[in-house]
């Protein structure tokens, strides 16, 4: 497979290069750390693994959801964070629960694979439910469960529009192995309707920019709605010819948020501005084609002094988008992918007739 290009920014060389840069930071239990001795969470590893797919090293790929698959827990989650094989932290992160769910049908895109998704199918169906214990009426899910099983009371913007982006994955995945799931769309319906109107439901982050992107980036806010949100903070975030603000009041340009940038904007038909960022956070290259994390521009210091495997994998995934590659660069265009429950209109009630429950 020919890594993606964009031309004057990436070549399909260099792109392959970061993939197997990703590659030699994987355990060999499969696991994907941030960096070699770094820790390793779900998300994270991820995201790495569909860089692998994206640049044709699928059986490392396959290896990354091998190790989700033979450690997820009963309940279908993951461990917040593990190092070595040993857990740090074991509460579990809902976004980083139902992120796997985009990875494999990313990878069942790429590879074409139907034995490699009938046997991740139990991982999805599982990891999802596990998330879908707390969401609450009005359609947020809560960030975290604890060990104790009871979710915080607390929904994050940026990740609930995540999770709004691996319902849809999951169902399609569901929809490719025929297996209807009626109850995830009621769901997604419920998240996105609570997305896009109810702000309130929400712990405000609006320093980070991942709040202000992540509506776009996760599918509940495309077209001109879309567009009027990524352009009503510009100013606040983007550094021009550095790449984005991980938070607008530091002086400090991330490349993951910067490439999730990328992708937000070539979903919503900003070519041009896209590619435009993904050229300007080039300046986080080494010359072995990982990425480092950030830089903080006050005094041209990278910062931290980690070269994150999940940074070259959004960089590789945005270049994907930019170029479309591989069978799988639709993905964060939300390509094939479906809406859920039109829930607009509908009371809580009504949703909870065609949920069943």
């Amino acid at each position: 497979m020919r890594g993606p290009e964009v031309p004057g920014v990436l070549s399909a060389d260099q792109a392959v290069q970061t993939g197997r840069a990703i590659a030699a930071t994987q355990l060999e239990s499969g696991a994907i750390p941030w960096f070699v001795g770094g820790h390793v969470d779900p998300w994270d590893h991820v995201e790495s693994a569909m860089a692998l797919s994206a640049t044709g090293l699928l059986a490392e790929a396959e290896r990354a959801y091998e190790w989700l698959r033979t450690t997820q827990r009963a309940d279908g989650s993951w461990p917040l964070q593990v190092r070595d094989g040993r857990v740090e932290d074991a509460g579990a992160d809902t976004n980083f629960c139902a992120y796997p769910a985009v990875g494999v049908w990313h990878h069942v895109l790429i590879s074409g694979d139907d034995a490699f998704a009938e046997r991740m199918w139990p991982v999805v169906r599982t990891a999802i439910g596990f998330v879908l214990t707390a969401q609450r009426e009005r359609g947020e899910i809560d960030w975290a469960i604890g060990e104790s099983g009871i979710p915080t009371g607390e929904a994050l913007l940026s990740g609930c529009s995540s999770i709004h982006h691996s319902l849809r994955c999951a169902l399609a995945l569901a929809e490719h192995l025929d297996q209807p799931q009626p109850g995830w769309e009621v769901a997604l319906g419920r998240l996105g309707h609570v997305i896009r109107h109810h702000p309130e439901a929400f712990t405000p982050k609006t320093r980070y920019s991942m709040d202000w992107y992540y509506p776009v980036l996760g599918g509940a806010l495309r077209g001109e709605a879309g567009r009027k949100r990524l352009f009503e903070r510009w100013s606040d975030f983007v550094v021009d010819g550095l790449g984005i603000r991980c938070v607008d009041d530091h002086p400090w340009v991330t490349g993951a948020e910067t490439c999730e940038l990328v992708l937000s904007l070539e979903a919503v038909d900003e070519y041009d501005r896209a590619r435009e960022l993904l050229a300007a956070m080039q300046h986080l290259r080494d010359p072995d084609g990982s990425y480092w994390t950030g830089l903080v521009y006050a005094d041209n210091k990278r910062w931290p002094e980690e070269r994150s495997t999940w940074t070259a994998g959004a960089m590789v995934l945005a270049a994907d988008a930019l170029s479309r590659t591989t069978p799988g660069n639709g993905i964060f265009r939300g390509e094939k992918l479906p809406s859920g429950l039109p829930v607009e209109n509908a009371t809580c009630c009504e949703l909870e007739n065609v949920s069943g429950t």
